[in-house]
């Protein structure tokens, strides 16, 4: 499996740093563990990482003055903020130092990941794409077109909107309501009711999803083969 990323987890929590290491694995992420700021700054000091998930209560130094000291040295690396409490000035203040997110304890994992994903590709952004394979359709993003053995299958407007709008951003999660807003749906329900119309023309089985998947509580993503 190709890694999208090296990370780094840094919480004084053994079950939580173990908890990371194998739900982030398996999302294709290769992880780092440490359980403090000096562990830490050993291991940034000798390896490269493409995302930090820095605890910010931890005995001795705190993930704040460690992220202080990492921005003061001119990285850039994305850094996530995790905390017990969810003080609004402790969060302006991690902001400001340069956290790129921040989350509260206790988290789904999968937010965690979701959240890891959108900071990854905007860190590095993929070329465009031009073309997506479906269980042997092809969708043409440019031209907005769906074809199956070289014949053009027919979407609605709306329906090849929908789909364009996700296969520019396959891969990623995209929210119902950004969904409608960029659509000409207008709500939310109307999303859903698209999604399920695409799925009939796009999946092999339109109950069991395999490319237009749905992330509960968040939105919708779409996959090619």
């Amino acid at each position: 499996m190709n890694t999208k990323g090296h990370i780094l987890a840094v919480d004084d929590d053994d079950r939580l740093r173990d908890l990371l290491k194998r739900y982030l694995t398996r999302e294709g992420h290769d992880v780092t563990t440490a359980k403090d700021a000096a562990s830490a700054r050993k291991l940034m000091a000798t390896m490269s990482f493409d995302l930090v998930i820095l605890d910010v209560m931890m005995p001795g130094e705190d993930g704040l003055s460690l992220l202080k000291s990492v921005r003061e040295k001119k990285s850039d690396t994305p850094v996530i903020l995790l905390t017990a409490r969810s003080l609004p000035a402790e969060r302006i203040e991690g902001l400001k130092i340069g956290a790129d997110d921040y989350l509260s304890k206790p988290f789904e994992p999968e937010e965690l990941a979701l959240r890891i994903t959108s900071i990854l590709k905007r860190a590095a952004p993929e070329a465009p794409v031009e073309e997506l394979r479906l269980s042997g359709m092809i969708f043409h993003v440019n031209k907005g077109e769906l074809r199956k053995d070289g014949r053009l299958v027919r979407l609605t407007e709306s329906e090849t909107q929908l789909l364009s709008i996700l296969a520019g951003r396959a891969g990623a999660v995209i929210s119902r309501h950004e969904l409608a807003m960029l659509t000409a749906a207008g709500v939310e329900r109307s999303v859903d009711v698209q999604v399920t119309r695409l799925r009939r023309k796009i999946e092999r089985d339109p109950r069991e999803p395999v490319h237009l998947q749905t992330v509960r509580g968040v939105g919708y993503r779409l996959t090619g083969d």
